[in-house]
Protein backbone atom coordinates (compact mmCIF):
# COMPACT_ATOMS: atom_id res chain seq x y z
CA UNK A 1 0.00 0.00 0.00
CA UNK A 2 1.75 3.52 -1.01
CA UNK A 3 -1.14 4.95 -1.41
CA UNK A 4 -1.71 8.05 0.84
CA UNK A 5 -5.07 9.63 0.81
CA UNK A 6 -7.31 11.66 3.70
CA UNK A 7 -8.61 9.13 6.68
CA UNK A 8 -5.93 6.39 5.80
CA UNK A 9 -5.10 4.64 8.87
CA UNK A 10 -1.76 5.46 10.69
CA UNK A 11 -0.33 1.98 10.10
CA UNK A 12 -0.83 2.36 6.07
CA UNK A 13 1.30 5.83 6.45
CA UNK A 14 4.01 4.16 8.05
CA UNK A 15 3.76 1.09 5.33
CA UNK A 16 4.02 3.45 2.68
CA UNK A 17 6.97 5.26 4.49
CA UNK A 18 9.11 2.30 5.13
CA UNK A 19 8.30 0.68 1.49
CA UNK A 20 10.01 3.58 -0.24
CA UNK A 21 13.43 2.76 -2.42
CA UNK A 22 16.50 3.44 -0.39
CA UNK A 23 19.32 3.96 -3.02
CA UNK A 24 16.30 6.88 -4.21
CA UNK A 25 18.06 8.91 -1.36
CA UNK A 26 20.93 9.62 -3.05
CA UNK A 27 19.05 11.80 -5.49
CA UNK A 28 18.74 14.01 -2.20
CA UNK A 29 22.02 14.12 -0.34
CA UNK A 30 21.40 17.61 0.96
CA UNK A 31 18.30 18.11 3.59
CA UNK A 32 15.87 20.76 1.30
CA UNK A 33 13.34 22.19 3.49
CA UNK A 34 9.94 21.43 2.78
CA UNK A 35 6.59 22.84 4.55
CA UNK A 36 3.63 20.65 5.07
CA UNK A 37 0.20 22.69 5.24
CA UNK A 38 -2.23 19.90 5.61
CA UNK A 39 -5.25 19.71 8.24
CA UNK A 40 -5.63 15.70 8.15
CA UNK A 41 -2.86 14.69 11.29
CA UNK A 42 -2.93 11.76 9.80
CA UNK A 43 -2.16 12.30 6.34
CA UNK A 44 0.15 15.26 7.48
CA UNK A 45 2.00 12.85 9.94
CA UNK A 46 2.69 10.11 6.63
CA UNK A 47 3.56 12.77 4.68
CA UNK A 48 6.08 13.63 6.88
CA UNK A 49 7.42 10.60 8.07
CA UNK A 50 8.13 9.25 4.24
CA UNK A 51 10.04 13.14 2.88
CA UNK A 52 12.17 12.60 6.34
CA UNK A 53 12.94 9.43 5.33
CA UNK A 54 14.00 10.83 1.99
CA UNK A 55 15.88 12.91 3.68
CA UNK A 56 13.79 16.89 3.73
CA UNK A 57 13.84 18.40 6.35
CA UNK A 58 10.24 18.87 7.41
CA UNK A 59 7.88 21.08 9.10
CA UNK A 60 4.12 21.01 9.17
CA UNK A 61 1.44 23.08 10.51
CA UNK A 62 -2.34 22.16 10.43
CA UNK A 63 -4.19 25.71 9.45
CA UNK A 64 -4.06 28.72 7.49
CA UNK A 65 -3.35 31.64 9.87
CA UNK A 66 -0.02 29.05 11.24
CA UNK A 67 0.53 28.75 7.63
CA UNK A 68 0.82 32.04 6.57
CA UNK A 69 2.74 33.26 9.79
CA UNK A 70 5.44 30.73 9.07
CA UNK A 71 5.57 31.59 5.41
CA UNK A 72 6.44 35.16 6.25
CA UNK A 73 8.74 34.18 8.87
CA UNK A 74 10.45 31.16 7.46
CA UNK A 75 11.94 30.20 3.93
CA UNK A 76 11.33 26.76 2.21
CA UNK A 77 12.62 25.06 -0.93
CA UNK A 78 8.99 23.79 -1.40
CA UNK A 79 5.62 24.17 -0.18
CA UNK A 80 2.72 20.95 0.07
CA UNK A 81 -0.41 22.93 0.37
CA UNK A 82 -3.80 21.80 0.71
CA UNK A 83 -6.67 23.77 0.10
CA UNK A 84 -9.43 22.78 2.66
CA UNK A 85 -7.92 23.99 5.55
CA UNK A 86 -9.47 25.72 8.82
CA UNK A 87 -9.10 29.56 9.90
CA UNK A 88 -7.50 30.55 6.52
CA UNK A 89 -7.96 28.93 2.95
CA UNK A 90 -5.04 27.46 1.08
CA UNK A 91 -6.08 29.62 -1.64
CA UNK A 92 -5.89 32.41 0.63
CA UNK A 93 -2.72 31.50 1.95
CA UNK A 94 -1.53 31.04 -1.43
CA UNK A 95 -2.37 34.64 -2.62
CA UNK A 96 -0.83 35.94 0.37
CA UNK A 97 2.42 34.31 -0.40
CA UNK A 98 2.24 35.81 -3.68
CA UNK A 99 1.50 38.89 -3.08
CA UNK A 100 4.51 39.47 -0.43
CA UNK A 101 6.54 38.24 -3.63
CA UNK A 102 7.90 35.21 -2.58
CA UNK A 103 8.93 32.74 -5.50
CA UNK A 104 8.85 29.66 -3.34
CA UNK A 105 7.55 26.13 -5.37
CA UNK A 106 4.22 25.35 -4.66
CA UNK A 107 2.65 21.87 -4.99
CA UNK A 108 -1.15 22.13 -4.07
CA UNK A 109 -2.35 18.88 -2.52
CA UNK A 110 -5.97 18.50 -2.65
CA UNK A 111 -8.99 16.34 -2.85
CA UNK A 112 -10.90 18.61 -4.70
CA UNK A 113 -10.36 17.83 -8.33
CA UNK A 114 -12.72 19.80 -10.48
CA UNK A 115 -11.40 21.89 -13.28
CA UNK A 116 -12.30 24.88 -11.74
CA UNK A 117 -10.24 24.30 -8.46
CA UNK A 118 -7.34 23.39 -10.45
CA UNK A 119 -7.47 26.31 -12.67
CA UNK A 120 -7.74 28.44 -9.98
CA UNK A 121 -5.04 27.52 -7.65
CA UNK A 122 -2.47 27.46 -10.91
CA UNK A 123 -4.17 30.68 -11.33
CA UNK A 124 -2.90 32.32 -8.13
CA UNK A 125 0.63 31.15 -8.05
CA UNK A 126 0.58 27.04 -7.49
CA UNK A 127 3.36 25.47 -9.56
CA UNK A 128 2.05 22.51 -9.69
CA UNK A 129 -1.54 20.59 -8.57
CA UNK A 130 -2.06 16.48 -7.24
CA UNK A 131 -4.94 15.37 -6.23
CA UNK A 132 -5.91 12.96 -3.03
CA UNK A 133 -5.57 9.74 -3.47
CA UNK A 134 -2.48 9.82 -4.63
CA UNK A 135 1.14 7.83 -4.69
CA UNK A 136 3.52 8.36 -2.19
CA UNK A 137 6.37 7.85 -5.45
CA UNK A 138 4.82 10.40 -7.54
CA UNK A 139 4.13 12.92 -5.16
CA UNK A 140 8.20 12.82 -4.20
CA UNK A 141 9.21 13.06 -7.96
CA UNK A 142 6.77 16.54 -8.25
CA UNK A 143 8.80 17.45 -5.35
CA UNK A 144 12.03 16.89 -6.97
CA UNK A 145 10.81 18.37 -9.97
CA UNK A 146 9.89 21.31 -8.28
CA UNK A 147 13.29 21.55 -6.51
CA UNK A 148 14.94 21.97 -10.10
CA UNK A 149 12.35 23.89 -11.83
CA UNK A 150 13.78 26.42 -8.84
CA UNK A 151 17.31 25.74 -8.88
CA UNK A 152 17.27 26.61 -12.41
CA UNK A 153 17.22 30.45 -12.76
CA UNK A 154 20.68 30.70 -11.80
CA UNK A 155 23.77 28.36 -11.95
CA UNK A 156 23.95 25.69 -10.15
CA UNK A 157 27.48 25.22 -9.52
CA UNK A 158 29.20 26.79 -6.38
CA UNK A 159 33.07 27.12 -6.51
CA UNK A 160 35.70 28.61 -3.83
CA UNK A 161 38.79 28.13 -4.84
CA UNK A 162 39.22 23.97 -5.74
CA UNK A 163 36.22 23.46 -4.17
CA UNK A 164 33.16 22.73 -6.43
CA UNK A 165 29.72 22.50 -5.13
CA UNK A 166 26.67 20.64 -7.70
CA UNK A 167 23.63 21.95 -6.00
CA UNK A 168 21.50 20.11 -8.50
CA UNK A 169 23.08 16.49 -8.47
CA UNK A 170 23.97 16.98 -5.21
CA UNK A 171 27.89 16.40 -6.01
CA UNK A 172 31.42 18.01 -4.82
CA UNK A 173 34.54 17.83 -6.37
CA UNK A 174 38.23 19.24 -4.60
CA UNK A 175 41.11 20.06 -7.10
CA UNK A 176 38.95 18.13 -9.88
CA UNK A 177 38.57 14.66 -7.57
CA UNK A 178 35.33 13.76 -6.08
CA UNK A 179 34.68 14.50 -2.24
CA UNK A 180 32.85 11.66 -0.33
CA UNK A 181 30.68 13.93 2.24
CA UNK A 182 27.66 12.58 4.30
CA UNK A 183 24.07 13.92 3.93
CA UNK A 184 24.90 16.98 6.53
CA UNK A 185 28.43 17.61 5.69
CA UNK A 186 27.08 18.30 1.96
CA UNK A 187 24.23 20.80 4.10
CA UNK A 188 27.09 22.65 6.18
CA UNK A 189 28.83 23.15 2.93
CA UNK A 190 26.11 24.25 0.73
CA UNK A 191 25.14 27.22 3.29
CA UNK A 192 28.90 27.61 4.37
CA UNK A 193 29.63 28.13 0.16
CA UNK A 194 26.39 30.34 -0.04
CA UNK A 195 27.75 32.31 2.64
CA UNK A 196 31.57 32.81 1.39
CA UNK A 197 33.29 35.58 3.42
CA UNK A 198 31.06 35.77 6.10
CA UNK A 199 30.47 33.89 9.60
CA UNK A 200 27.74 31.20 9.69
CA UNK A 201 26.45 31.20 12.93
CA UNK A 202 25.33 27.08 14.54
CA UNK A 203 21.78 28.23 14.51
CA UNK A 204 21.30 29.08 11.00
CA UNK A 205 23.38 25.77 10.24
CA UNK A 206 20.90 23.98 12.18
CA UNK A 207 18.38 25.92 10.66
CA UNK A 208 19.21 24.20 7.16
CA UNK A 209 19.24 20.87 8.09
CA UNK A 210 16.77 19.95 10.23
CA UNK A 211 12.95 20.29 10.58
CA UNK A 212 11.18 21.92 13.67
CA UNK A 213 10.35 19.26 16.06
CA UNK A 214 13.77 17.18 15.00
CA UNK A 215 16.43 17.51 18.08
CA UNK A 216 19.65 18.65 17.57
CA UNK A 217 22.80 17.44 19.72
CA UNK A 218 24.84 20.04 21.43
CA UNK A 219 27.41 19.19 19.56
CA UNK A 220 26.19 17.85 16.30
CA UNK A 221 27.18 20.60 14.10
CA UNK A 222 30.81 20.85 15.50
CA UNK A 223 31.09 17.11 14.40
CA UNK A 224 29.72 17.88 10.69
CA UNK A 225 32.12 21.19 10.46
CA UNK A 226 35.52 19.02 12.22
CA UNK A 227 34.69 16.50 9.32
CA UNK A 228 34.60 18.92 6.51
CA UNK A 229 37.98 20.23 7.78
CA UNK A 230 39.53 17.54 7.71
CA UNK A 231 38.59 16.72 4.34
CA UNK A 232 38.75 20.21 2.52
CA UNK A 233 42.30 21.82 4.55
CA UNK A 234 45.08 19.20 2.28
CA UNK A 235 43.73 21.44 -0.44
CA UNK A 236 44.08 24.70 1.40
CA UNK A 237 40.22 25.45 1.79
CA UNK A 238 39.91 26.36 5.38
CA UNK A 239 37.00 26.63 7.71
CA UNK A 240 37.52 29.40 10.44
CA UNK A 241 35.94 28.95 13.79
CA UNK A 242 35.00 32.45 14.82
CA UNK A 243 34.90 32.04 18.40
CA UNK A 244 31.58 33.24 19.81
CA UNK A 245 30.32 33.99 16.43
CA UNK A 246 30.24 31.03 14.07
CA UNK A 247 32.00 29.67 11.05
CA UNK A 248 33.92 31.41 8.34
CA UNK A 249 34.68 29.64 4.95
CA UNK A 250 38.14 30.97 3.29
CA UNK A 251 40.64 29.40 0.99
CA UNK A 252 44.03 29.73 3.09
CA UNK A 253 47.02 31.83 1.36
Amino acid sequence: MRNLSRGVPFATAIHCNVCLDTPSRGVHIYRMRVLIIEDDPVLADGLTRSLRHADYAVDCVHDGEQADHVLTAHSYDVVILDLGLPKLSGFEVLRRLRRRGSLVPVLVLSARDALSDRVKGLDLGADDYLTKPFDLPELEARVRALIRRGQSGGSSLLSHGPLTLDTSGRRATLAGASLELSAREIGVLEVLMLRSGRVVNKEQLAEQLYGWDEEVGANAIEVYVHRLRKKLEPAGVAIRTIRGLGYLLEKES
